[in-house]
């Protein structure tokens, strides 16, 4: 395996013929994020330190989770959704999910309330 080949913790090496991401909630986080900041949600260096902050805590996850808690931050910070309203969805996405049969997409019904 070359250089280019390979995956670390920390995200994906470029090139290769290995998907970029691993699971498709992995793309969707990372299009979330594109898509806030092209909607000037925030700037590219309040996501970097947002992130960075989350990759060099006490907490040892996969990159992409890394990510993830720093949407979810970095979404409350900025009050683009009611805490309550982002764990109503978090809540409601993993109650979706018990209830889907393997293989079969997980699909929300109606926005939760908070």
């Amino acid at each position: 395996m070359t250089g280019q080949e390979r995956q670390t913790d920390l995200g994906p090496a470029a090139g290769g013929d290995a998907p970029v991401f691993a699971e498709p909630w992995e793309a969707q986080a990372f299009a979330m994020v594109v898509h806030l900041h092209d909607r000037g949600a925030f700037t590219w260096q309040e996501w970097a330190a947002c992130l960075s902050d989350e990759i060099h805590g006490d907490v040892e996850r996969s990159y992409y989770a890394h990510w993830l808690r720093a949407l979810e931050k970095i979404v409350a910070v900025k009050g683009l959704a009611a805490p309550d309203a982002l764990t109503a969805r978090k809540r409601a996405w993993q109650e979706a999910a018990a209830r889907t049969p393997h293989g079969h997409p997980i699909a929300l019904d109606d926005p939760p309330e908070a």
